[in-house]
């Protein structure tokens, strides 16, 4: 679970958000202090507070965010006390999770979602599988046991730090992780001879990169499965693929009971 709180606008002496995870499976809490400068005023009061008050809390992180967006984290983090990572578990997978990497905030859920992206890849081993926006690897790593070698990529550095580790703790050899837009290391990978077979994308609410939906038309997987946590932007993106690509079936999951949100497993297969 992941809760994010805005106390106001951006100024040197106010916090911008705090954010806060639970790792469902094992409790672990971490809190993330959002400023807009490196300033924390009273920082070791409040860190005495936190621990005095709230022992659950195994991570607290200060991130800096000074540009005026959307996005709510920053690029620099600083490490303000206890581990630098809280742990969760999905199915048999455990994964070590840093302050702004991505995680699915409903782990039952995901468990369901992650299986029916397993079903619509329709692995048999010897596919090559690319997992683009990977994250900390969670889909990647769910469908490696079947695939022939699974590639992500991810412009959170940190991200890309998390799924290597949780690949190296289970032993996973069949991986490979690179920091970076798909769009730019996907042609690399094919210019150095290595294609896709499966290509996996679970992109953000505002749906895929143009350049990434150029890169696909380009690269032709023979299968793309798209997970979408947002049915428009996941219709507007498909006005692209559609050229070439042609949807077999879409499978609702409910990751988040009883409010309108809906996400999507959809397997699209070459024309």
């Amino acid at each position: 679970m992941q809760q994010s709180h805005r106390y106001g606008q951006k100024d040197t002496s106010r916090l911008e958000y705090s954010d806060v995870r639970v790792g469902f499976q094992t409790g672990e809490v971490q809190l993330v202090i959002v400023t807009a400068t490196k300033d924390l005023p009273k920082k070791e009061l409040l860190l005495d507070r936190i621990k005095e008050q709230l022992p659950q809390v195994k991570s607290i992180v200060q991130n800096i965010n000074d540009k005026d967006t959307s996005l709510i984290f920053g690029e620099k983090s600083i490490h303000l006390s206890g581990e630098n990572v809280i742990k969760e578990t999905l199915g048999d997978l455990a994964y070590e999770l840093s302050a702004r990497t991505f995680f699915q905030l409903n782990p039952i859920q995901t468990v369901k979602l992650y299986n029916e992206a397993k079903k619509a890849a329709k692995l048999t081993g010897k596919e090559n599988v690319v997992d683009a926006y990977c994250g900390v690897g969670t889909i990647g790593l769910w469908l490696s046991d079947q695939a022939k070698e699974v590639r992500g990529m991810d412009v959170i550095k940190e991200s890309i730090l998390d799924a290597r580790k949780n690949a190296e703790r289970h032993g996973k050899t069949n991986v490979h992780y690179e920091t970076g837009k798909a769009e730019e290391i996907l042609p690399k990978w094919i210019k150095q001879g290595w294609k896709p077979d499966v290509l996996v994308v679970d992109p953000p609410r505002s749906g895929c990169d143009d350049k990434l939906l150029a890169t696909i038309l380009k690269t032709k997987p023979k299968t793309v499965v798209y997970v979408s946590c947002n049915p428009s932007t996941l219709a507007k993106d498909y006005q692209q693929l559609s050229k070439l690509y042609k949807i077999e079936y879409i499978q609702p999951v409910d990751m988040f009971p009883q409010t309108s949100h809906v996400e999507c497993v959809v397997r699209l297969h070459l024309k």
